[in-house]
């Protein structure tokens, strides 16, 4: 059983046709998208480390003093480096950072903003995951060691939130992509890859001592 499991991971990414994600997502976007779905996705994502989800996690009222529309949007675990030339914002990198970071913060944000989905790498926990099943929202896993090739797939810089009390990594970056490659990893039907991935290393271990 866990074997045939193993095989299903390592083949799903696979042979997959991509499906192109136009932002914002709808509810019933989200409910269409399933664990190894490989997407490309269209418009404008927001960034979000940890001053930006500890920040929204204690806003009160929430959504008081956010400038950018929340509602619909996929939120990027990123710590982008931002050239400015010109009076214009260029993103040189644009690298994932490891999501278990805000795994503390991340349930409230996606039931409290409207999230539908979120990216990053590594996955998230199982609290985070039920809030996504609540509210209707994804885990995208964007790639690893890429933050360049990432860059070139963000076209535009369409704004900034606190940039200058977070610094350039922290801040809210508005970024406008064109098909920006992720797999979805977690979906709105409770299913996570990283726990099944989990439980194959964790036999393969027992095997192995």
């Amino acid at each position: 059983m866990v074997k045939e499991k193993l095989s299903a991971i390592s083949y799903q990414p696979s042979g997959k046709k991509t499906k192109i994600i136009n932002l914002p997502l709808t509810k019933k976007d989200v409910l269409k998208l399933k664990v190894g779905d490989v997407v490309a996705i269209n418009g404008l994502i927001v960034t979000g480390r940890d001053r930006v989800h500890k920040f929204l996690f204690n806003e009160k009222p929430l959504r008081k003093n956010i400038p950018f529309a929340l509602d619909g949007a996929v939120m990027y675990h990123c710590g982008p480096i931002v050239k400015k030339a010109d009076g214009e914002y260029k993103v040189m990198a644009a690298g994932p950072t490891t999501s278990m970071r805000v795994e503390m913060y991340e349930p409230k944000v996606i039931s409290g903003y409207g999230l539908r989905g979120i990216m990053g790498k590594g996955g998230m926990g199982e609290r985070t995951l039920k809030a996504m099943k609540a509210n209707g929202c994804v885990y995208f896993h964007a790639i690893g060691g890429a933050a360049a090739y990432l860059a070139e797939r963000i076209t535009k810089v369409a704004g900034v939130w606190k940039l200058e009390e977070f610094g350039m990594t922290e801040a809210m970056w508005l970024l406008e992509v064109k098909n920006f490659p992720a797999i979805v990893t977690m979906d709105a039907h409770g299913k996570s890859l990283h726990k099944e991935i989990e439980k194959v290393s964790l036999f393969n271990l027992k095997k192995l001592i």
